[in-house]
């Protein structure tokens, strides 16, 4: 009978560390995932501010392209409006050489525009890479350190 308790008592142990175990594996798993968690949301901050900074780089540029213009014209609002501004400009140009000249300014502030478009996705894409390796580096590390620790003898750990 006393070998019967023994048996149980050692039981009753060996189920207390299995849960003493689990509760530190599930509180370091909430830990690993509250500091990803704010990991995106710092990423994520980042990425509405370059928006945000982008959207009004454009609107700058939007501005003076309309100022360099030169009678200074009001930016449009909505597609109505630029439509019926870009229908004026037009019908001030009174010879094919000043419709010349205009379409020439204009396509190359387009190209401008689209290598500045490529430039700042390839920004983005080596940002999106780097942070991607990062994060790699990141959980590597972690699973590292966490092997690190439970090979390590209890009485280590303590003492």
């Amino acid at each position: 009978m006393s070998n019967d308790v023994r048996q149980w008592l050692t039981q009753i142990k060996e189920l207390k560390q299995q849960l003493a175990d689990t509760i530190r594996d599930r509180d370091a798993a909430d830990e690993s995932a509250a500091n990803w968690r704010q990991l995106y949301n710092t990423e994520a901050q980042q990425r509405r501010t370059e928006a945000r900074l982008a959207q009004q780089e454009i609107e700058n540029l939007k501005a003076q392209i309309w100022e360099l213009q030169g009678d200074g014209a009001k930016l449009p609002s909505d597609t109505a409006e630029a439509s019926s501004v870009i229908e004026e400009e037009l019908n001030k140009l009174q010879t094919v050489e000043e419709l010349k000249t205009k379409l020439k300014e204009v396509m190359l502030e387009c190209d401008r525009l689209a290598e500045a478009l490529k430039t700042e996705q390839t920004n983005h894409a080596q940002t999106r890479k780097s942070l991607t390796a990062v994060i790699g580096d990141t959980i590597d590390q972690l699973a590292k350190e966490r092997r690190t620790d439970r090979s390590q003898p209890e009485s280590e750990v303590k003492g």
